[in-house]
């Protein structure tokens, strides 16, 4: 602060000089009290005396966490600890053995072929070889996911396996789900993709009443989610627009213990459903769909 002019000629002896000094002390006193008052409250709180949970710097601090406690937490999405078994339909050298796959085998409701040799489109790209490259591209997806896959069979078996084998896989197997992967041989003109679920059978070694209800929700997961994949629409000629149907004459469902379904991807006797499933690209497209709705099952 500057002091000049008349002041310095007053005739009163430096008493307007010690005002703004007493001015000044009023208003730095109480400062440094309040400065000396904070600091204590600090030392108290950094020597562990009595202090709020705010003027605690451990308060403040981030929590520590173990590694141990980050490691076992699952990602958003995981399917870690899940067990998903897919049935590639059907077998490329089926054909070769024939006396094997007539072979008639119990499914509960009656007896049925072990296995047959499958569809394949006009030009004779064989439902097997389709079926196990969707296979492939599902496992690949799902173990991304963390799943657990298996495959009831990855081209490295004669014939077969035979339908009640196929099922008792993915009992053994203890599977939260089973997709079984086809392709239909219906007339031209018929096309879409329909989701097989199992129906209500308990009949000699046949027991689906614990599995009908979930598999019909994994049946309706992985044809809504099939369907947004591949932009296709549902069967015209089977499950009225639905693209579910429900039977009880297929033995690997009726012998299942897990959740389970089959689905037809589409008609390869029908030239534009054809060309969808010889293309590369778009059997990406039908393996991501059928592990979206599994996934959605399983994290549902």
């Amino acid at each position: 602060m500057s002091y000049a002019g008349p002041e310095f000629d007053s005739p009163q002896p430096r008493r307007p000089r010690r005002r703004p000094l007493a001015l000044a002390l009023a208003v730095l006193v109480p400062g440094a009290l309040l400065g000396w008052l904070v600091y204590a409250g600090v030392s108290g709180a950094a020597d562990g005396g009595a202090t709020t949970a705010a003027a605690s710097p451990r308060a403040s601090a981030p929590p520590t966490v173990s590694s141990t406690t980050i490691e076992d937490k699952k990602p958003l999405g995981s399917l870690r600890g899940k067990v998903v078994v897919i049935d590639p339909g059907h077998n490329l050298t089926n054909f070769r053995h024939t006396a094997e796959i007539n072979r008639k085998v119990d499914i509960g409701t009656n007896r049925k072929e072990c296995d047959t040799t499958g569809t394949s489109t006009n030009a004779g790209y064989a439902e097997a070889k389709f079926t196990l490259d969707v296979a492939h591209r599902l496992r690949t997806l799902l173990e991304r996911q963390g799943a657990t896959v298996k495959l009831t069979q990855d081209g490295n078996r004669p014939y077969g396996p035979c339908v009640d084998e196929r099922a008792r896989i993915g009992n053994t197997a203890h599977a939260d789900a089973v997709v079984s992967i086809h392709a239909d041989g219906a007339s031209a003109g018929q096309r879409g993709y329909h989701v097989i679920l199992p129906g209500r059978v308990h009949q000699g070694i046949a027991d689906t009443r614990r599995i009908v209800a979930p598999s019909a929700e994994l049946g309706e997961r992985i044809a809504h989610d099939f369907g947004r994949a591949t932009r296709t629409a549902p069967s015209n000629y089977i499950g009225h627009g639905t693209g579910l149907d429900t039977r009880t004459d297929l033995g690997g469902l009726n012998l299942s213990k897990v959740p389970k379904v089959f689905i037809e991807c589409g008609n390869m006797r029908d030239s534009k459903d054809a060309a969808l499933l010889t293309s590369g690209a778009w059997r990406q497209k039908a393996a991501q769909g059928i592990s979206e709705g599994m996934v959605s099952f399983l994290r549902g």
